[in-house]
């Protein structure tokens, strides 16, 4: 069951405004403290190099998306591509998986924020309150945790405009943070500090074995490319140009990872990374501070870590409340969530309570978020590789459809984005594979998957053959066309009906005559 409709939302993104929120999204607060770590796996240069094994395993699901969104353009992207594909049962999974993954993470950041803070000035823990999974809650770490939580719902809330401003303000901020200590690098850095730790092993097969455990997990970094496809709608953008601004945002991640890693190599030597790993834990801070000579650029980099938080929690907000908003058009929510605010055409209600779940968040502890979040990816994980298959689907079951961003060999970038989107997955239910889900994680990914049969149960029931139907968008030119075709109809009603009226009073006049 389909309908059409003309859309509500404003389009006020440029393409400008669509490359940070998909670049911001996916450099998060990684970079500042698992830098260490990736370098103790694979080496400066074999972790560089698992970085852009990564990427390209991210690439090719990123091409699936970047011809989608190109050619179905509206409001939550995951849900309109698996449904043209799979029907509503397939779209209700894809679509439940990926809210998970956004959820998780705006959840998360509400309380990494309050946690860097505490790094920056230890004495700011005031009040403690009590202890979850062995994390301590104090006062003053959650009424900050609170109060900007408030203040992202907010600034969502107020339109998608707005938040794409503050979201190219915070990425600005990355992208210079990066830049400089990759500078510093190049000046102050050292070749003797690289040569001991280029790679892992000694042996060639131990160093790719090294290299590929770092590229296992990097895929990970690189969610939020996807949050783009949510927010179609709203972009003023030619459709062609979509798609590639899509791909420029992975490449671009790919680039800021593999280059912050090779800095922080060149800038530390292996003991001196061990020190920090055993110290603070920030060792990318801790090279700029050593590049410098000077403890308060170690702060600038936290301070860019800090923004990298916020880009995430701003793009997976909007993504989530335009994924709940998508579902909820198709009566598999209930329909208060397709609520639009009156003046900024915004979800409100999605917004809202996923804003109220990041206000709940931070009372249950650090520990639980990350469970939280590796479920979430995993969720995330599962919406990629069913979009993938929805790529080749439609491929096959739609191959006239208008495509303005077109894949080239697609049956080589579909099976391949299928692969790889399917080893992600695979990577959470290996037991022993780096990634696998512990069992709080699955207890918290069966809740949410019982949630999402309780819904689709209950709005089935409510809703009836309402229940999955897909609203399709009417373009501007169909809707141009569509009125036109609206005025010649009435056009021609009104000269029958003056006709009919004149056939009428000429005959009452010859028989009153």
């Amino acid at each position: 069951m389909e309908k059409k409709k003309s859309s509500e939302f404003d389009k006020v993104l440029g393409a400008w405004d669509i490359l940070v929120i998909a670049f911001g999204a996916m450099i998060g607060w990684g970079w500042v403290v698992s830098s260490g770590d990736w370098i103790g796996t694979g080496g400066v240069v074999g972790a560089a190099l698992g970085f852009v094994i990564g990427g390209i395993m991210v690439f090719f699901v990123g091409l699936t998306y970047a011809e989608l969104t190109g050619a179905m353009p509206q409001c939550g992207g995951e849900h309109v591509f698996s449904h043209r594909a799979m029907g509503p049962m397939g779209s209700f999974v894809c679509t439940w998986a990926i809210i998970l993954g956004y959820v998780s993470v705006v959840c998360f950041e509400a309380c990494a924020l309050p946690t860097i803070i505490t790094y920056i000035y230890p004495p700011f823990l005031k009040g403690y309150l009590y202890t979850v999974a062995g994390f301590d809650i104090y006062a003053s770490w959650l009424a900050v945790a609170v109060i900007v939580a408030l203040i992202m719902t907010y600034v969502n809330i107020r339109g998608v405009k707005t938040a794409a401003i503050l979201q190219t303000i915070l990425t600005v901020i990355i992208g210079t943070v990066g830049i400089i200590l990759i500078a510093a690098s190049a000046v102050n850095g050292d070749m003797a500090n690289l040569a001991p730790q280029c790679f892992v092993g000694d042996s060639t097969g131990s160093m790719i074995k090294s290299i590929l455990a770092v590229a296992v997990v990097t895929p990970f970094y690189f969610i939020g490319f996807d949050v783009i496809p949510q927010a179609a709608e709203e972009i003023n953008v030619p459709l062609k140009k979509i798609g590639k601004i899509l791909v420029l945002s992975i490449v671009l991640a790919v680039v800021f990872y593999a280059f912050v890693i090779l800095a922080v190599g060149y800038i530390l030597n292996p003991s001196e990374i061990l020190a920090s790993q055993g110290g603070t834990g920030l060792v990318t801070a801790d090279a700029m501070g050593k590049a410098f000579n000077s403890s308060t650029m170690a702060k600038v980099v936290i301070v860019g870590g800090m923004c990298g938080i916020v880009t995430s929690w701003n793009s997976f907000l909007m993504g989530g409340s335009r994924a709940m908003y998508s579902m909820a058009e198709s009566y598999m929510i209930p329909y208060t969530f397709a609520k639009l605010h009156p003046k900024y055409k915004t979800p409100v209600n999605a917004l809202y309570l996923i804003g109220a779940l990041s206000v709940l968040a931070p009372f249950a502890g650090r520990k639980m978020l990350v469970w939280i979040v590796d479920a979430g990816n995993f969720g995330c994980c599962i919406a990629y590789c069913m979009v993938s298959i929805s790529f080749l689907i439609l491929r096959k079951k739609e191959p006239d459809m208008e495509r303005p961003y077109k894949v080239k060999n697609y049956k080589f970038v579909g099976v391949m984005a299928v692969l790889m989107s399917g080893f992600m997955v695979a990577m959470y239910l290996i037991p022993g594979s780096g990634a696998a889900l512990v069992w709080q994680e699955w207890l918290m990914a069966g809740g949410w998957c019982a949630l999402g049969a309780v819904f689709c149960v209950v709005c089935r029931s409510k809703y009836k053959e309402k229940f999955g139907i897909l609203v399709d968008i009417i373009s501007d030119e169909d809707a141009v066309a569509l009125q036109s075709s609206d005025e010649e109809i009435s056009a021609a009603l009104d000269v029958a009906i003056d006709a009919a009226i004149n056939k009428i009073l000429s005959q009452r006049t010859v028989h009153f005559e």
